[in-house]
């Protein structure tokens, strides 16, 4: 099993590219079992979630290569539990199954065990579109003779409801409204892709997105392209990465304005950034002050950027302290952390950082994607030797992410066992 070598402390310069997004690749290929034809990608990212999708795709029917899915010949309905078990992502397939086909048996999904992330809100707004659902054997079922447009209120705004249930409206008759609709970045990339094969999809990235339903007839079936947006979640993590190590880093590839809370906080921090619609330059800043962050929805302040800010605010000036609104389990990378001499009190879902902290190289392991993340930050700064194990949750979300932060003069390298 691969695992991470780090000498730190670590000086950056440069400049890094980010890739595009994973959590916009997810649902635009799910999205792909909408369309009768070719979808081509020119720059999907090269992570393991991408491949078992792809591998999903396959399964069903479809026939993907690394830049193209052709949906056109799917003759499979069942997305079966040793693909599915592999990411939480894998349901959204259950979304276009249903709309595209009328039918779908999709196994309950795995993932990250960063707390519970219930799939009853997918199912009960496609109930209101008409779908019979049962869950039997550890499988979702279901089935229609017609969805049909509805107006559906999200208990909250979840990122993979609205867009599991963007797709099952595609088809659906007359017109769908989803309220309290999630407003992520990704969320307007996958409405941009559904506009491009055909569909009408407005207002996403508000609060309300309404769906005007198509007949699978009215939908062409010629070649389509389509560019993913930055990976806004990466970008912040070359930005912080920047600021723990006090370096001159230029990261780009992405919007900024997708970034826009986070950010502003690190500039309350202190943080000098030179922000163009494209990039960010972090310029060396110092030492940073604490600061009190709580997670929330898009526009808030991600859940996903979380661990990564933990890492820099255990070496700034005083305390500060971070409420996880979003998952409940989403600290398990503080013990890995004080493995590497940070301060940090964990009760319920705040965290309390006590700042200028001492970091030592330590062996640590990997909970899940974004806590490895963190643990990489932290290792470029501690003194002496990190060993960062159980890597292949960052293969997840990270694309090349040992080769972008040697380029950047990180002492890293990545080992086999």
């Amino acid at each position: 099993m691969d695992f991470l070598k780090i000498n730190g402390p670590s000086s950056l310069e440069g400049s890094v590219k980010v890739s595009s997004s994973k959590n916009a690749s997810l649902p635009i290929l799910a999205a792909t079992l909408l369309y009768p034809g070719k979808c081509k990608f020119t720059n999907l990212p090269e992570l393991s979630d991408i491949n078992f999708f792809i591998q999903i795709l396959e399964s069903l029917g479809a026939k993907c290569t690394k830049e193209e899915v052709d949906a056109a010949s799917i003759d499979c309905f069942q997305a079966d539990y040793d693909l599915v078990r592999k990411m939480r992502a894998s349901v959204l397939v259950l979304g276009p199954l249903l709309s595209r086909f009328k039918q779908a048996r999709v196994s309950l999904p795995g993932g990250c065990a960063i707390g519970s992330r219930p799939v009853d809100i997918h199912l009960s707004g496609m109930e209101k579109l008409g779908a019979k659902i049962k869950i039997e054997s550890g499988y979702i079922e279901a089935s229609c003779d017609q969805l049909v447009g509805n107006k559906i209120v999200l208990p909250f705004p979840s990122v993979g409801a609205t867009e599991n249930l963007m797709m099952a409206a595609a088809y659906a008759v007359g017109e769908t409204i989803i309220d309290n609709a999630a407003r992520e970045p990704e969320i307007e990339d996958l409405a941009n892709f559904m506009n491009k094969m055909g569909f009408n999809v407005e207002g996403a990235g508000s609060s309300t997105i309404k769906i005007t339903g198509k007949v699978l007839g009215e939908i062409k079936n010629e070649p389509i392209t389509h560019e993913i947006i930055g990976d806004r979640i990466e970008a912040a993590t070359y930005i912080i990465a920047a600021l723990v190590t006090e370096s001159e880093v230029r990261v780009e590839g992405f919007k900024s304005a997708h970034l826009d809370i986070v950010l502003d906080t690190l500039i309350g921090m202190g943080a000098k950034l030179e922000i163009e619609e494209n990039s960010v330059v972090v310029h060396p800043s110092g030492r940073l002050k604490g600061a009190r962050v709580e997670t929330a929805p898009y526009p808030g302040f991600p859940t996903d950027a979380q661990a990564q800010l933990m890492a820099l605010m255990g070496i700034c000036d005083g305390d500060s302290q971070i409420c996880e609104h979003i998952f409940e389990n989403r600290f398990m990378h503080v013990p890995e952390l004080a493995r590497m001499g940070y301060d940090i009190k964990v009760d319920g879902r705040n965290a309390y950082i006590k700042g200028q902290s001492k970091l030592k190289g330590a062996p640590v392991m990997c909970t899940d994607l974004r806590a490895s993340a963190a643990l990489v930050l932290a290792a470029l700064k501690a003194e002496g030797e990190s060993q960062i194990n159980r890597i292949y949750h960052l293969d997840r979300g990270y694309a090349n992410l040992a080769d972008k932060l040697k380029r950047l003069n990180a002492n890293i390298d990545r080992m086999k066992s």
